[in-house]
């Protein structure tokens, strides 16, 4: 029996608070909503998805970690304010070797300068940056035609 194809989407800090938390950078769809949309789709595709937020690095890393035990094929990650911080997620991600794409509600570039340096995207398949919450959703439409391959 063929396993299904296994797509992880990690949310980082403050995501919890979209809809709510400046809707002008990161609009009004909640983090619910936009999990609720990628899990629909992807059952529609007969993929086993599943979603983690954390305000936590070291939970963040835990999971990264965790999602190479699990087999999962692709990774969709919005790494928030750790894009510009965090080393030890990026070398988690080098680490697991797990594909994935850098998902960003606003554009990145342009906002503040500090915003511009990201540690994933040089690991990354691509980026995805400016497009709300459409672009979670366009991520995974790649994932679903490449998780896996």
């Amino acid at each position: 029996m063929a396993t299904s194809k296994k797509i992880l989407a990690l949310h980082g800090p403050n995501l919890n608070l979209l809809g709510t938390r400046e809707p002008e950078h990161y609009g009004a769809v909640t983090l619910d909503t936009i999990n609720r949309r990628l899990a629909d789709r992807a059952k529609q595709a007969g993929v086993n998805y599943a979603s983690y937020q954390s305000n936590v690095e070291g939970e963040l890393v835990n999971r990264i970690q965790q999602a190479q035990r699990e087999g999962v094929d692709f990774i969709i990650i919005n790494p928030a304010a750790f894009t510009h911080t965090s080393i030890a997620m990026r070398d988690a991600l080098a680490a697991v070797k797990i594909p994935f794409i850098e998902v960003h509600l606003s554009n990145v570039f342009a906002r503040e300068e500090f915003r511009h340096r990201s540690y994933f995207t040089d690991l990354a398949v691509g980026i995805i940056s400016g497009l709300g919450s459409k672009g979670y959703e366009l991520a995974l439409e790649y994932a679903l035609q490449h998780a896996g391959d």
